[in-house]
């Protein structure tokens, strides 16, 4: 059968789509995609806001090809670099990394190729980047773009910044009309702006939803953590996933007990040697290992797509840590779940470590995410809310895939108690943070509230009849239900949202969840993870098997042929020929000459046995 043929016509006047279809064999774009392209190959600088698994390398991947020149990739993990350009290749793109890991021969031979006009797309690191040697270089090539990837490392207000990041500012300055794209999954409204501002640019920005309809988020009290968890991993059914532990101890206890318990699991963390955490990457990534227990340093950039579970046996350090990493899960766009342990204790345990940095912004910041990580642990409302509010996306109505919507806690006429803290924050002038709220709220007489003259203000006292705990509640369910912000640039202080003005005047109905002193475990039992198709899951299983096969022939990652979900439309769509099979969501022009033969062979067995 000869593949080469079977391309479909696709005419030159729609270049991006031609070469959307031909290389990464998708028939359309995704939300926003095609126009942050557009803007880009018309030499406009890009900020890009996508969640995990939406779409985000293709921004800059599918410019790289249309574009004449180089594009340059900044990314922070040698790991990260390894799996993207292994992707690209086996798309037959001409893409490359330097980094640490590399022999002087191998470094050399890319230095050749760049050179030599081989390469389309280069990966490289902040560090290597901006030497004087490397930025002389690339004075003597063609760029045509610069990609900027994890982009929430360059500002002080995201959850991970690194200085060596921040200093890439330079570029602008040193290429002024080579366009610019910064792309993270996690960054809030104070990150962006940051962003933007150290790097020189006002760019087209695309912020699509943060939504992962398809993962479920569950929080359940920590009480004998080790059967819970056993619990959830048995309920999993074999399935693929990661279990992130606060530190590399207990990443040794939980991976060890798993192995007892019979699952292929490994440890990973700092204290491992690189080619041991590359080898239980590598066997993660080739569905050699089933679970991987890690510190947060495993998974960024890492795209294998059939990752159905993250647990997260600790709280996390901030919501956009716990954003990203629960990310993880499902890229695919199958079923997954997110379950988080919490024990309210952690909290403190964290914050202790926080204290003993130096006093000082990124402490401050620090505090703030923890502050609001512990608010979405202790939520009475939907946990997807919580979330999309926190990244200033609107979510009007709950999810029903969260242990919140499954397993709703009681609601009552919260109007009155909601106009206490809103007028409380009114004549606090929208200064202060949750807890000098509170002090205020309950008639203290602690110094910071009577030296401040807040004990002559007509809303103290007006909540005394009820505790601590009730009223951090209440103000963490207005503060995720939209009515109040805590602005991290000002001392996290809280204050009144547009909406607060109709509950104030009574002009809405507002029930609000009792507040419960402890969270329920709830861990729903649930079958293998279903595709959003129908499809026939025994050829299913059989393109997966054709699909292990060739992946060890080739020795890479399994979805490095076809993810799972490309194999569910082929189990769906039954194609039989190339131009049947090119119409698969994820079959390119490249993926079809290499692998097409084989899986069309497969189905029409299967058809002809059936």
């Amino acid at each position: 059968m000869d593949l080469a043929l079977a391309s479909p016509d696709v005419t030159d006047s729609d270049p991006l789509a031609a070469c959307l279809q031909t290389v990464f064999g998708y028939r359309t774009f995704r939300t926003g995609q095609r126009e942050v392209i557009e803007q880009v190959c018309g030499g406009q600088d890009a900020l890009v806001i996508m969640p995990t698994g939406g779409g985000k390398s293709l921004c800059y991947q599918l410019p790289a090809l249309v574009l004449p020149g180089l594009t340059l990739v900044v990314s922070p993990l040698i790991s990260l670099m390894k799996d993207q350009v292994d992707s690209l290749k086996q798309m037959g793109v001409a893409a490359a990394y330097l980094n640490s890991s590399q022999s002087r021969e191998e470094a050399l031979t890319i230095y050749r190729q760049l050179h030599n006009g081989e390469l389309k797309l280069l990966y490289v690191s902040p560090e290597r980047l901006l030497t004087d040697s490397f930025i002389e270089r690339l004075h003597n090539l063609p760029l045509s773009l610069f990609a900027i990837d994890e982009a929430h490392c360059i500002s002080q207000w995201g959850h991970d910044f690194r200085p060596e990041y921040a200093a890439l500012g330079q570029l602008k300055q040193l290429f002024p009309r080579v366009p610019m794209m910064a792309l993270t999954a996690t960054a809030d409204k104070a990150t962006r702006e940051d962003i933007c501002q150290r790097l020189g640019i006002a760019p087209f920005e695309l912020l699509t939803s943060f939504d992962r309809p398809n993962i479920r988020y569950t929080v359940a009290e920590k009480l004998n953590a080790a059967n819970q968890l056993r619990q959830f991993i048995q309920a999993q059914n074999g399935n693929s996933g990661i279990i992130y532990c606060s530190s590399r101890r207990r990443v040794d206890e939980v991976a060890e007990r798993l192995r007892q318990q019979g699952y292929r699991a490994d440890a990973y963390h700092a204290g491992k040697t690189q080619e041991e955490r590359a080898d239980i990457q590598e066997r993660f990534l080739k569905d050699q290992l089933d679970i991987v227990v890690a510190t947060v340093a495993f998974g960024m950039g890492i795209n294998k797509s059939n990752v159905r579970f993250v647990v997260h046996y600790d709280i996390p350090k901030s919501v956009e840590a716990y954003y990203q990493e629960t990310g993880r899960a499902g890229r695919d766009g199958l079923d997954a779940e997110a379950f988080m342990l919490f024990d309210p204790a952690d909290i403190g345990r964290v914050r202790h470590l926080i204290e003993q940095q130096e006093p000082g912004p990124q402490q401050q910041v620090e505090y703030h995410k923890l502050n609001t990580m512990a608010a979405f642990a202790e939520a009475q409302t939907c946990r997807r809310q919580v979330l999309l509010h926190y990244f200033d996306e609107s979510a009007s109505e709950p999810c029903g895939n969260c242990d919140i919507c499954l397993d709703p806690p009681k609601r009552y006429d919260g109007v009155e108690d909601a106009q206490k803290v809103l007028s409380c924050i009114f004549r606090l002038q929208q200064k202060f943070g949750v807890n000098h709220l509170i002090e205020v709220l309950r008639g203290s007489k602690a110094a910071t509230v009577v030296d401040r003259g807040h004990d002559k203000l007509s809303t103290w006292g007006i909540g005394k009849e009820k505790s601590h705990e009730f009223w951090l509640s209440i103000i963490r369910q207005i503060i995720h239900l939209g009515f109040a912000s805590q602005d991290i640039t000002r001392g996290s202080a809280i204050k009144l949202n547009p909406q607060a003005r109709a509950v104030l005047k009574g002009e809405v109905p507002l029930q609000l969840a009792e507040p419960r002193i402890s969270i329920t475990t709830h861990v729903k039992r649930r079958s293998s993870s279903r595709a959003p198709i129908n499809y026939d899951r025994k050829l299913f299983a059989r393109l997966k098997q054709l699909r292990r096969s060739l992946a060890e022939e080739l020795d890479v990652p399994p979805y490095l042929v076809f993810n799972d979900a490309t194999l569910a439309e082929m189990a769906a769509m039954l194609p039989t020929s190339p131009g049947e099979m090119l119409a698969v969501n994820g079959v390119g022009e490249t993926k079809l000459n290499r692998f097409g033969g084989e899986f069309l062979d497969e189905i029409n067995d299967y058809l002809t046995r059936s």
